[in-house]
């Protein structure tokens, strides 16, 4: 099969998306499927890469770490030509998403979507960030989906909200599965002994993008809540963002810079190390679609606390893998991981051993073989209507009826945000 993937953000970038693109990409390509993925420019990319089109971008827009590309070059029509593409998947329901869009109707094949953020939860990064900008990206990406052959949620929360919100195409729920070597045991003292971290410290970990969308103040006051209670206890944090400096300067401030290790972007295996090296992660962020770095800390063993939202009640059992709170406040969130602290050594292998089972559930050989399904019968169904519908002029009129339909789900997207704009207007007058 080959599968045209799409996104406007691919590696090196730090993301759930770009780890979710590359642990599917590796899994379609071992079991014999040729992946071309188009994504655009990132500083730091891989000089030579294999069947990945970059498209030129605009680098750090508005002061994140995104890119934002640049129009699409016309050497890149040529080489999906060359493909011949059985089915294309979009990861964003706009830039490159609007071109998956159009590929899709000129080859007269499948088009799958996969919702994997919360938009409005992004739109800080934008001038002008307001409710009625809000609107328009939720009415955007929804009206993007009814316009998709298939839509991927990655967790039941999200495909109830997509429903809720008048997503007609069917959703499938697939997470992204947790990748083979976070199954794989590694010496997490070493990495303790290479940080100054005492072996007996109680070790509190985080992995992922630090971002202001990850809710990372309220975790850094809940972490520094309890480490000021708990000589022994350390935090190990992995990524990086433009939070990362304001979480080392709260640390600083609060005196206990000695006990804040921030390791920036590693390699798998140090990263894999970080996650063994872990007693509890920890987790508050509001605006996940699925729970990746909870699968991922569970497969090494590590029960996790974490706020009950999106993606992250579909992973943590309270009392069983971890501890899930249904509020947002520090001293429960400080005293569920004291918790987890007081815990005798059995009862604590008995949280670990959940963690992993639950990991095991969500591993990437069943969520590709689900995706793999979904393709076929999409490619099948399009195959049965082109047989009905065979004519030169009946082909073009998908690509058509797609520029007719992009341009509709736009003005409709914009209606809703001037009508909320007018409503806000209405309401402080």
């Amino acid at each position: 099969m080959n599968i045209l993937t799409m996104s406007n953000t691919f590696t090196p970038h730090v993301g759930g998306v770009a780890r979710s693109l590359e642990r599917f990409c590796a899994e379609f390509r071992a079991l014999g499927h040729r992946d071309l993925v188009v994504a655009p420019t990132f500083e730091d990319m891989p000089e030579h890469e294999v069947d990945v089109v970059r498209i030129p971008a605009i680098q750090h827009f508005n002061g994140s770490d995104f890119s934002v590309r640049l129009p699409i070059p016309a050497l890149l029509f040529p080489q999906l030509e060359k493909f011949k593409p059985d089915i294309v998947h979009a990861h964003h329901p706009f830039l490159l998403g609007d071109t998956a869009l159009r590929i899709a109707a000129l080859h007269q094949i499948p088009h799958v979507f996969t919702h994997h953020t919360l938009y409005e939860q992004y739109t800080h990064y934008v001038p002008g960030d307001s409710e009625a900008l809000k609107r328009f990206v939720i009415e955007l990406s929804t009206g993007y989906a009814n316009l998709c052959d298939g839509v991927i949620a990655p967790s039941e929360s999200i495909a109830a909200l997509l429903q809720k919100r008048g997503v007609t195409t069917p959703v499938t729920v697939i997470p992204t599965g947790v990748g083979h070597a976070w199954f794989v045991p590694q010496d997490g003292m070493a990495l303790r002994e290479n940080l100054g971290i005492p072996k007996e410290a109680f070790l509190l970990g985080h992995v992922g993008r630090l971002a202001p969308e990850k809710n990372l103040g309220f975790l850094t006051d809940a972490v520094i809540h309890f480490i000021q209670q708990h000589k022994t206890a350390h935090f190990l944090v992995a990524g990086t963002g433009p939070s990362e400096s304001a979480m080392r300067d709260r640390f600083e401030k609060t005196g206990l810079a000695d006990r804040y290790h921030q390791i920036g972007q590693v390699a798998l295996e140090t990263l894999v190390r970080a996650y063994n090296a872990m007693d509890v992660f920890v987790f508050a962020s509001q605006s996940e679609t699925q729970g990746m770095v909870l699968t991922e800390a569970m497969a090494a063993g590590s029960p996790v606390v974490a706020v009950d939202a999106s993606g992250v009640r579909e992973v943590v059992e309270d009392g069983v893998n971890g501890r899930l709170l249904s509020e947002e406040a520090v001293e429960p969130f400080s005293s569920a991981i004291t918790w987890l602290f007081g815990l005798s050594p059995a009862k604590r292998r008995a949280l670990q051993a959940a963690a992993r089972e639950t990991a095991d559930r969500f591993s990437i050989t069943r969520s590709t073989d689900r995706v793999l399904k979904l393709y076929a019968d999409l490619i099948a169904q399009v195959q049965v209507k082109q047989e009905i519908e065979g004519s030169h002029w009946l082909s073009i009129l998908p690509l058509i009826e797609t520029e007719w339909d992009l341009w509709v789900n736009r003005a409709h997207a914009l209606q809703s945000a001037l009508h909320e704009e007018k409503g806000n207007r209405t309401q402080e007058a």
